[in-house]
């Protein structure tokens, strides 16, 4: 029994020897394969300009008597189409929904409902689709205007928006990645190496804010709201040093 330990010692002490060694070869290798490797973060950004807009509105009547709300939406609609046709808007550049409706249940002063109707409540929807940005922002200006002529009206926020992003996109990750090779370069000079091949390259979520925004999310920003936008881009590269 006692040379038996006798030889476990010796062996334990040969065990611990070999996975200290590999431990310390795993961290040199490591250390040498990130030596050789550059990675870096390019960016780029592009102001657009929408080109394409869109308005929203929704018609609203309500009344006790579920005909006469019908006949109020019937009777608003056509005031709308005028108002947007003097704004200089044709149209097949609008575009218009159909009328619904449903009732609102009388509540009682205890908050339950008694199971009669106390108004019928009907809707339409529209929109308008427009190049003529500049039209667009006006008329989502002046359209709650038509409350005085008695059309109970709710304009929806303005969509601003660029036809050909698609495009852009591509052009703007492109240079981003152009971006993130210049900047690699003179980090490599600066250390007395040189550039080598690529390695790998990850790009980042593409951002639409504002113009001058400095709003970033990780699923990314796509904004509709603001007529003069800014594209960013982001690229992850890693490249050999030589």
């Amino acid at each position: 029994m006692k040379e038996k330990n006798n030889l476990l010692i010796p062996f334990s002490i040969l065990s611990a020897g070999l996975i200290i060694s590999t431990i310390i070869f795993s961290l040199v290798w490591k250390s040498a394969r990130n030596d050789n490797v550059l990675t870096v973060t390019g960016s780029a950004k592009q102001l657009i300009v929408s080109d394409f807009g869109i308005q929203r509105g929704i018609l609203q009547a309500n009344n006790p008597d579920r005909k006469a709300a019908y006949r109020q939406i019937e009777e608003q609609m056509p005031l709308v189409l005028k108002f947007l046709e003097e704004k200089g808007f044709k149209r097949d550049q609008v575009e218009v929904f159909g009328i619904s409706g449903y009732p609102i249940m009388e509540t009682a002063q205890n908050g339950g409902q008694t199971g009669k109707v106390a108004y019928y409540s009907y809707s339409q929807r529209f929109e308008v689709k427009s190049a003529d940005v500049a039209k667009i922002k006006e008329l989502s200006l002046t359209l709650s205007s038509l409350v005085e002529k008695g059309v109970y009206i709710n304009p929806e926020a303005p969509e601003y928006l660029y036809t050909k992003i698609d495009e852009i996109k591509v052009q703007i990750q492109a240079e981003a990645a152009k971006n993130a090779k210049m900047r690699a370069d003179v980090i490599a000079k600066a250390n007395g190496r040189e550039l080598g091949l690529l390695k790998d390259a990850r790009m980042g979520i593409i951002q639409i804010t504002p113009r001058n925004s400095n709003l970033v999310t990780d699923y990314g920003v796509n904004d509709v709201s603001s007529i003069e936008k800014e594209i960013t881009a982001v690229v992850s590269a890693s490249f050999e040093l030589k």
